[in-house]
């Protein structure tokens, strides 16, 4: 996962309960060129399948979130879903244990490090737990040079309609419809289509994908799907 993905530099800020860091985000955007995480690494030459023309679309980009009004005193606080613990995605055979992540101490995403947990896909627990309003974060890997594709690799060919399902630790599965996935640079990374404001559940899978830049063992672009709560 060296070379960025679309969360190592920019987290977002929770405007509301279950909200991501956007101003933090948009600081490590600044200092960090745009990037948001790192789920790629070094040494691979094969690029990754990336979509289709008919697989991808072009979207309005989200403005900047407005604070919600706060809540009524009499109104209870809603109870947030259980955290995620693995994800499973038929139409590219992906079934895998979530790694619970956080931040590192200079303010980037964590990955999952070398080792066992390597090919698992990972929750980034500054955004909402799936299920819950706002966007869920899942990032995985692309590939490694050791040992060829990780479990992002086939991200890239999601189509509209796929399903993703997340299974929490009370044992509830909650499903979302893929409706786009894109390719974006890493210096021009959406952040607030990644992680602002949604009006209901949505989920957000990130890996590395694109060209590899052998001279700086980085591939050049994020694949970043996103999908809404199934009715």
């Amino acid at each position: 996962m060296t070379g960025g993905a679309g969360g190592g530099d920019e987290t977002p800020r929770p405007r509301r309960p279950g909200r991501t860091i956007l101003i933090a985000l948009a600081v490590l955007l600044l200092i960090g060129g745009g990037t948001a995480m790192a789920v790629g690494i070094a040494g691979q030459d094969a690029d990754p399948p990336a979509p289709t023309a008919a697989r991808t679309s072009e979207s309005t980009p989200i403005p900047a979130p407005v604070p919600a009004a706060p809540p009524s005193e009499a109104a209870p606080a809603p109870v947030p879903a259980a955290p995620p613990v693995s994800v499973n995605i038929p139409a590219i055979g992906v079934q895998s244990e979530l790694l619970t992540l956080g931040l590192n101490p200079d303010g980037t995403l964590e990955v999952p490090a070398p080792g066992p947990d390597y090919d698992k896909a990972a929750w980034f627990d500054g955004s909402p737990r799936p299920g819950d309003v706002g966007p869920a974060v899942v990032e995985g890997h692309v590939d490694s040079a050791a040992n060829g594709p990780s479990v992002f690799y086939r991200l890239g060919e999601l189509a509209v309609g796929d399903r993703v399902e997340v299974t929490r630790d009370d044992g509830t599965v909650v499903a979302f419809v893929v409706y786009e996935t894109r390719v974006v640079p890493k210096d021009d990374f959406p952040t607030l289509d990644v992680y602002g404001n949604t009006d209901g559940p949505e989920l957000r899978l990130i890996t590395c994908g694109g060209p590899f830049d052998s001279s700086v063992r980085s591939y050049e672009d994020n694949v970043v799907v996103f999908a809404s709560q199934a009715a």
